[in-house]
């Protein structure tokens, strides 16, 4: 009888629940990853429910950055309270698209103690990546600064980023409606 590892065990999930279709929009889409499953957020968040909060598999399949899948669900599998800023900073310079920084964000990075600090942190980076990374994490705080985050957004909308004006321009306006 076969034993498979834990990591196994989720490669094996994945290929079971593979979709063709989407895999190949995501490649003609420009999707940075060699390997695309076509898995959607909700069969990922099936499979880590299937697998309960694991760092070290977290942190293997966050370094398989070659498959689209192993990056999303690795902050699913990630427990809360273990993921340190530290940790975060280092995610976060490794996201290779914007659909990782929106997993990252909603599913890990705004359930911890220093998720604004974290954000407005990454405004002041230089990548465009990081800066998006940012404004998504404080997307999720818009409600209980709004006018803090008004101002960062802002002044993100200002640089006329092509990956961060889109989000930057709805952050300015839900502040503004909400002031």
């Amino acid at each position: 009888m076969d034993t498979f590892n834990d990591m196994q065990l989720v490669k094996r999930r994945l290929f079971a629940m593979r979709n063709g279709i989407i895999a190949d929009v995501l490649r003609r889409g420009g999707s940075p990853f060699r390997i695309i499953f076509g898995v959607n957020l909700p069969q990922l968040a099936e499979i880590a429910d299937g697998f309960g909060y694991n760092a070290d598999l977290a942190e293997r399949l966050w370094q398989n950055c070659t498959t689209r899948e192993s990056m999303l669900i690795a902050p699913m599998l990630y427990p809360r309270d273990e993921f340190t800023v530290e940790l975060a900073r280092r995610w976060v310079s490794e996201v290779p698209s914007a659909e990782v920084a929106d997993v990252l964000c909603h599913r890990l990075l705004r359930h911890r103690p220093f998720a604004w600090e974290l954000a407005s942190e990454l405004l002041g980076e230089e990548s465009d990546m990081a800066r998006y990374t940012g404004l998504r994490l404080m997307f999720n705080m818009l409600y209980q600064r709004p006018a803090e985050t008004l101002e960062k957004a802002e002044k993100e909308l200002a640089r006329d980023c092509s990956l961060t004006s889109p989000v930057a321009a709805i952050m300015v306006a839900e502040c503004r409606e909400l002031l």
